[in-house]
């Protein structure tokens, strides 16, 4: 299922994600601070899936990645919470975290044909057949490439393979859905939005992740240069990683990317690094 390759029987036992074969939900509820053509004014149905197979040392969301918090519920269930999304008005349906149970939504969303864009939210740490085998069931990609080089996958994330896994995936991702396009309002209808989160002392990593990007996809694809960095659990004790990003070194980035030709960016404000970004995960649309 995953890059992992950890053989585990998740009918029996836990795999390396921290799940076992039913799906698991620590949130529904529309999102705000998503890319503006993903979040546009009434929200994106964010659906934050427990567990995760990557499990990076810096995670904001550590409560349900590593800890895997959150209520399981059956394929029924899942839909009732889409069907929920989509009445409060949501712009799109945001699978959050997905990678680990993407062979069982491939069989929902093959029941479930949604009158809103299905987006996959992944750390891009994925099996390109995977990718390959959602074709047609999904409608934009939101990939965080985390990593270019070996050693920053493996001290960060355990992933000395990220990259070459990950690149792999987000080609298949690009193949599918093209660059990013919007309806008359800005709102993403089908495409791909490519991510990386600039990390402290790591300004290189971003570097030559959207010089491959620029290489491999095309200037206009869409990209999103976070700022949002904040060190959680081991992170506060791993240099350089222990504090949040400076100024200079998010404008270095900035300035690189603008030498780059592309046409659409999106950057993050110093502001978009405080907690109170980072979602409640109290099972809010999850009751049943």
């Amino acid at each position: 299922m995953c890059p992992r390759n950890c053989g585990v029987d998740r009918s029996v036992s836990e795999g390396v994600c921290s799940v076992g074969e039913k799906y698991r939900i620590a949130r529904a509820a529309p999102h705000f601070w998503e890319e503006p053509p993903l979040s546009g004014t009434k929200g994106s149905g964010a659906v934050f899936f427990s567990g995760c197979n990557l499990k990076c040392v810096y995670c904001q969301n550590t409560r349900i990645s590593h800890g895997a918090f959150g209520k399981e519920v059956t394929e029924t269930e899942l839909m009732k919470i889409f069907d929920r999304l989509i009445d409060k008005g949501v712009h799109n349906l945001n699978l959050v975290t997905p990678s680990h149970y993407a062979p069982m939504i491939k069989r929902t969303l093959e029941k479930y044909h949604s009158p809103v864009p299905v987006v996959y939210n992944t750390s891009s740490y994925e099996k390109a057949d995977v990718i390959r085998s959602l074709e047609g069931l999904v409608d934009i990609y939101l990939p965080d490439i985390k990593y270019f080089d070996e050693a920053p996958a493996l001290k960060y994330s355990g992933a000395p393979d990220y990259f070459e896994v990950a690149s792999a995936a987000v080609r298949e991702m690009y193949r599918q859905t093209g660059d990013l396009v919007t309806d008359e309002n800005g709102i993403a209808k089908k495409g791909i939005i490519v991510r990386h989160m600039v990390l402290p002392g790591n300004i290189s990593q971003a570097e030559k992740v959207f010089s491959w990007v620029a290489e491999n996809l095309s200037a206009e694809t869409y990209i999103s240069v976070m700022r949002q960095y904040t060190p959680y659990g081991r992170a506060k004790e791993m240099k350089p990683i222990d504090r949040r990003l400076s100024s200079r070194e998010y404008s270095i980035v900035r300035k690189y990317i603008s030498g780059l030709g592309f046409e659409n960016c999106f950057f993050q404000e110093k502001s978009s690094g405080d907690e109170i970004f980072i979602p409640d995960f109290n099972l809010e649309g999850v009751d049943f």
